[in-house]
């Protein structure tokens, strides 16, 4: 059991990433639970089962990204969707207090969080992930989104990323389903001045968490 409750979602931690910060080597923190039901989930255990993972201690994963702070250039949170988290702020302050900059894996469909993470310094940069075009997330979350739902939500954070462009990335990752023009056209949604950096899709091969879950790549090192 965790030793507070702003840990109850955390379910493991990945000591070493060089590839899901671009240019940064970080430790990546797994939250579980997803608001999405994409048929193509690289996580579908951390999302939609969570309590059939331990959770995380929280002096065992500070102390480890303590001792290796002088080699890590930031912290990753990602998911599952991390804005679900109950108490988000305070593990993101509880994090922070480690001295490095976070770094905030999310599916845009809760920006109100977004900005309330931004705009108190907890985190420093937003990754978000495109799905494709918004008539296609019904289809692309498993129905559980629908085309409004996903134009509302993702047309605030390209507003929040008009405003903040130091402060967000943005990716998709091609599955099978989307067509160039689907690309072409999610792409064009973006504000100005941004790009929208493409995962190739690799089929799942196992259930649990995986760091940079999109490029299909195997967790290493992971902890609970």
């Amino acid at each position: 059991m965790s030793e507070t409750p702003v840990w109850n979602n955390v379910r493991g931690l990945e000591r070493l990433s060089l590839c899901d910060w671009p240019g940064r080597p970080c430790a990546v923190v797994f939250l579980g639970g997803c608001n999405l039901r994409c048929p193509t989930c690289h996580n579908p255990e951390l999302a939609w089962h969570m309590e059939r993972l331990p959770v995380a201690r929280a002096d065992r994963i500070k102390g480890l990204i303590a001792g290796r702070r002088k080699w890590l250039d930031g912290l990753v949170v990602t998911g599952g969707e991390p804005t679900l988290a109950p108490r988000l702020h305070e593990l993101l302050l509880e994090l922070g207090s480690l001295g490095l900059p976070i770094k905030l894996d999310t599916n845009g469909m809760r920006p109100e969080v977004v900005e309330d993470v931004l705009d108190f310094g907890l985190v420093q940069v937003v990754a978000v992930d495109v799905k494709g075009p918004f008539e296609m997330y019904p289809a692309l979350t498993g129905g559980a989104v629908s085309a409004a739902d996903a134009a509302v939500n993702l047309t605030r954070i390209f507003s929040l990323a008009a405003r903040r462009p130091h402060s967000f990335l943005f990716r998709l990752t091609k599955v099978p389903v989307l067509a160039e023009e689907d690309v072409s056209y999610a792409r064009s949604c973006l504000p100005r001045g941004f790009d929208l950096s493409i995962q190739q899709y690799q089929a799942p091969r196992r259930t649990h968490a995986f760091a940079d879950h999109e490029a299909g790549r195997p967790t290493r090192d992971l902890v609970h």
